[in-house]
């Protein structure tokens, strides 16, 4: 095979399309779930409420630990060998999930999807940097990310209309298929990007050693744990949002129009922030958007006190939409930062920041989430404290002088 260039193997409408699909399973997976964590709820006899949140918060422990692996795994055996195992993984999961008859067996179908959802993640980005790079990798990445504007918005809405034509089950066999569609379009269509001899064999003592440096890299754990308490709050949102529309607001049918609203504050913070790097830098901007995020959280904290815990609906739906586009505005940027330091380890970087920002944002989540009882209290604080820990950290990692690993 020759030297991956940057001529895709494939036409760019369909790299696009087939890499869409990849790399939207995650987004999906959470998203399309929410409208049926109450019928599944009621049709296991889920005895506390709140125990139906780990249906996402495990799906994303299950991704903590496949980030770690399928990182070095794709430098190991190929960018495609470690989309496929991860995508059988998914599957595998999809189908424990949508055979269960209990609580328990879902959470642990949705682990192994978690774990299984990681290669298609990482692997793809990394196939994706095999076959571009500068200016073309980053149109490539831009219509991609699209994609992630879309499916967030639209995943309620699928998984609301497959509940009320099938079930909750369904949803889990829609999962199936499409990564079934996935593997087969990428085996029969798309080249292997990564030459065997250009692999890095899976060695133990390498990736600790490198590991352990990059534990040890103030700055960039500084960065990784502001991402955490970002994605936590987000995740705490993201999970307790079915309950708060119904319980707070009586929404159960229009749900998926109204997350759509607040989802889509992410797709236009990324589109201002793609116009307002390039002037301001990443440093300013996510300092002015952790401001802007603790002030919205501190007044839905302060609305939700003065209403009882159920502040007006226009006031929720306003201080949400602001705080996730300060969200939107913060995970490239933050992103960008904790790589900067990261040379000659960003493949196992890459991996370890997700990886354990994911690993963060699941505790909090959790945390909080089972503080939840029929008022928006859990969310504003989880925002507000991602705010001020985030801020500090930023702060701090800023004046930070340790140079390149």
């Amino acid at each position: 095979m020759s030297h991956p260039t940057t001529k895709p193997p494939l036409s760019l409408p369909e790299f696009v399309a087939l890499f869409s699909l990849t790399t939207s399973l995650t987004a999906l997976s959470i998203d399309a779930m929410l409208p049926a964590l109450r019928d599944i709820g009621a049709a296991l006899a889920v005895g506390e409420a709140n125990d139906t949140q780990l249906i996402v918060t495990l799906f994303i422990l299950g991704m903590v630990f496949g980030e770690v692996f399928f990182g070095p795994l794709s430098d190991a055996i190929g960018r495609k060998g470690a989309i496929l195992i991860g995508l059988a993984l998914f599957g595998v999961g999809a189908v424990i999930s949508m055979t269960a008859d209990s609580l328990t067996q879902i959470l642990v179908g949705r682990i192994v999807q978690g774990i299984g959802c990681a290669g298609p993640k990482i692997a793809a980005r990394a196939l994706i940097r095999d076959q571009y790079e500068g200016p073309a990798m980053a149109r490539i990445l831009s219509f991609i990310f699209m994609v992630f504007i879309i499916v967030p918005m639209l995943a309620p809405a699928l998984g609301q209309l497959i509940v009320a034509v099938a079930s909750w089950r369904a949803i889990f066999f829609v999962f199936l298929a499409l990564a079934a569609v996935n593997a087969v379009w990428l085996v029969l269509r798309q080249p292997e990007t990564l030459e065997p001899a250009r692999r890095i064999p899976f060695a133990l003592p390498t990736l600790l050693s490198n590991g352990t440096l990059i534990l040890r890299h103030g700055k960039v754990m500084a960065y990784t744990v502001s991402l955490g308490f970002l994605f936590g709050a987000l995740l705490v949102y993201v999970s307790t949002a079915p309950a708060m529309f119904h319980d707070l607001y009586g929404i159960d049918e229009s749900f998926p129009l109204y997350f759509a609203i607040i989802a889509f504050g992410l797709g236009l913070a990324s589109f201002f922030n793609s116009r307002l790097v390039m002037r301001y830098g990443m440093h300013r901007l996510a300092v002015a958007a952790l401001a802007g995020m603790i002030a919205f959280a501190g007044g839905l904290l302060a609305l939700t006190a003065a209403f009882g815990g159920a502040p007006p609906f226009a006031g929720f739906m306003v201080l949400c939409f602001l705080a996730v586009c300060c969200n939107g505005l913060l995970f490239g940027n933050v992103n960008a930062l904790a790589m900067q330091s990261l040379g000659r380890v960003a493949g196992l970087g890459a991996s370890m920041v997700s990886s354990l920002s994911s690993l963060i944002a699941v505790i909090l989540s959790v945390s909080l989430g089972r503080f939840y009882a029929q008022s928006a209290y859990p969310l504003a604080v989880a925002l507000l404290l991602a705010g001020i820990v985030a801020l500090f950290l930023v702060l701090a990692a800023h004046r930070n002088q340790a140079g390149e690993i």
